[in-house]
């Protein structure tokens, strides 16, 4: 299964949906297709990006059904959008959209890079972080991450701030032996010696959780 599609199955049903860097708009066409939203509202910071989604959600934009805005983030999306998905971007990038706007009602975030920044500030917001974990595609992981604002917020503990909240599943072994396999390929390499501490900081970090059995 492609990223896009395994991200979709990450989508609930909701009246109104909001895809903020939306590129080619296939989650959008996936929700109204499927019936998962009633309507929904495509955003890119690239008015050339927006223009691809644009022509393939045409007939629901003639419709009535999908509202295309070109702007930053958040800056022109309503609070009362239910769920929104923030897929594709670095995780300071998506902090500094949540920051400078809202934390959604519901959402589904998809950081590339730097997660450990996005759990800390939504926990920091008070958000309830229902799912953390990796999924696996083209050989390749991402972690997605979804919840609700308003809620009491969910409780990490130092190694699920790094590598999510499940722990224990398959995938998240399978990410984490992964990771381990790199990092002492890397560890390898000509370091000084704040980064090769760093990186065996990080591998004994990797091998408790994998050796853990709670």
């Amino acid at each position: 299964m492609d990223r896009i599609k395994k991200l979709c199955s990450y989508l609930d049903k909701c009246k109104t949906f909001a895809d903020i860097g939306c590129d080619h708009g296939y989650c959008t066409q996936y929700m109204l297709k499927n019936g998962l939203c009633e309507s929904a509202v495509i955003a890119d910071i690239s008015a050339k990006c927006l223009k691809k989604a644009e022509t393939l959600l045409d007939g629901y934009i003639k419709e009535n059904r999908v509202k295309s805005v070109c702007c930053n983030g958040l800056a022109e999306i309503s609070e009362e959008v239910e769920e929104v998905l923030i897929a594709g971007m670095g995780g300071d990038e998506i902090v500094e959209i949540l920051s400078s706007a809202f934390v959604p009602e519901k959402f589904v975030l998809q950081p590339m890079k730097n997660i450990r920044a996005v759990r800390q500030y939504l926990l920091s917001a008070g958000a309830k972080i229902t799912v953390d974990e990796p999924f696996e595609s083209g050989n390749k992981f991402y972690f997605v991450i979804k919840g609700e604002r308003g809620l009491l917020s969910t409780k990490y503990s130092k190694t699920q701030l790094e590598y999510g909240l499940n722990l224990n599943s398959e995938t998240t072994k399978k990410f984490l032996k992964s990771e381990l396999a790199k990092k002492r390929e890397y560890l390898k390499r000509d370091l000084n010696a704040d980064a090769r501490r760093k990186i065996s900081g990080e591998i004994s970090l990797i091998e408790e959780v994998l050796h853990s059995e709670s």
